[in-house]
């Protein structure tokens, strides 16, 4: 009988294509934009170079998603939000 891991972090990370949601998303973007491009240019070369591109994009957003550090964005939110004083000094 086969036995299956209880994969307990699905909110976590939910992966489409080894993708995060927010990648996949503009990999999507990009994808129906090149299909928009191909739809009105009637060019092979124009062809060529979308699919390298998006296939070039493919692999930079697969890098980035698996090592996040190479293009961190710093936290703008605490990351406690609290009502308690700061300083023991009163002013009322």
């Amino acid at each position: 009988m086969k036995k299956y891991e209880i994969y307990r972090n699905i909110r976590k990370g939910a992966m489409i294509m080894g993708l995060p949601i927010s990648l996949f998303a503009l990999m999507m973007v990009s994808v129906i934009g090149s299909l928009l491009i191909i739809i009105f240019s009637f060019s092979f070369s124009v062809i060529v170079v979308l699919l390298v591109t998006n296939t070039f994009l493919y692999g930079v957003l697969v890098r980035w998603a698996k090592t996040p550090q190479l293009l961190s964005v710093q936290k703008v939110f605490p990351r406690i939000i609290s009502n308690k004083k700061l300083s023991p000094l009163s002013y009322a």
